[in-house]
């Protein structure tokens, strides 16, 4: 069964394809007429966990570990987090379909099954106003399991750079200077994290990329919760054969999850105990 946020009318024209076999997550992503994903654009990691998904439009990282693999802490086994944690795969079910001629909310969860041992409850909720093009996204993760352990989470918002140019830009007050060209530095791959929480305003931050010529001009608008994103990563791949630029709102600094987890930076939730995260976007 194919589940989706679509509007169409002649101000707001979206379609976007949630994938009910890996978190409900967003693959393509149809915006006037134009998919933004990078589909086969971005490049395979050789996991084949997350295939299927990545080059879809929102891929979901966590809730146990974010980035890369790293052994997991105290493992007699060998046993590692896998590459952008233990959600990608993970199907969500209890799916519930709400719409009108105003708005589409979908609704569902996920039982996650986590690296060390642990478990976890996705509770997710796709909003689409279908007047004035907003989608936001609520996810709340709860502690299921009998031990505690620092959640992690990143949310990767991938577009095709095939449909950027010149005149494409990142826009966000946390950037220095508020903005600089998406092509961002020198050479193929590049990649930046940034603070965002200190230039957030009522606890949201906002980044924009555009303008693009394929959708009229138009920019698409990226908002998130600061109180636990607060930090914007960015990264681009135009290596041979690639063409991604991934905008993405994460709970953690870029370093090593053993000096996170030192700091203090990455403190634990026990069993029950949950945490909220939250994102929007639109394009105008």
């Amino acid at each position: 069964m194919t589940f989706a946020l679509t509007a169409d009318t002649q101000d707001q024209s979206f379609r976007l394809e949630l994938t009910p076999h890996s978190v409900l997550d967003v693959g393509s992503a149809i915006f006037h007429g134009v998919d933004v994903a990078p589909g086969a654009a971005i490049p395979s990691d050789g996991d084949p966990r997350i295939d299927r998904a990545l080059p879809g439009f929102l891929f979901t990282c966590g809730p146990d570990h974010i980035r890369h693999p790293v052994p997991v802490e105290g493992a007699a086994d060998g046993r590692r987090y896998p590459l952008h944690g233990s959600f990608s795969s993970h199907p969500a079910r209890d799916i519930l379909i709400e719409e009108d001629e105003g708005e589409v909310v979908c609704e569902a969860h996920v039982a996650v099954s986590l690296a060390h041992g642990g478990t976890a409850d996705l509770a997710r909720r796709w909003r689409a106003d279908r007047r004035t093009g907003h989608v936001t996204l609520d996810d709340l993760v709860t502690n299921t399991g009998e031990t505690s352990w620092p959640p992690f989470a990143m949310y990767h918002i991938n577009f095709g750079t095939g449909l950027f140019d010149a005149n494409t830009r990142l826009t966000g007050a946390m950037l220095s200077g508020g903005s600089l060209p998406w092509r961002f530095e020198d050479g193929d791959m590049r990649i930046f994290c940034v603070p965002a929480a200190e230039t957030a305003a009522h606890g949201w931050a906002q980044v924009a990329i555009g303008p693009i010529a394929a959708l009229g001009g138009r920019s698409v608008h990226i908002r998130f919760r600061t109180d636990t994103l607060p930090y914007l990563q960015v990264w681009r791949n135009q290596s041979p054969g690639c063409a991604v630029l991934g905008i993405e709102p994460v709970s953690h600094r870029l370093a090593p999850r053993e000096e996170l987890i030192a700091s203090g930076e990455a403190p634990s939730f026990s069993s029950g105990e949950s945490v909220g995260y939250g994102l929007a976007f639109e394009v105008r």
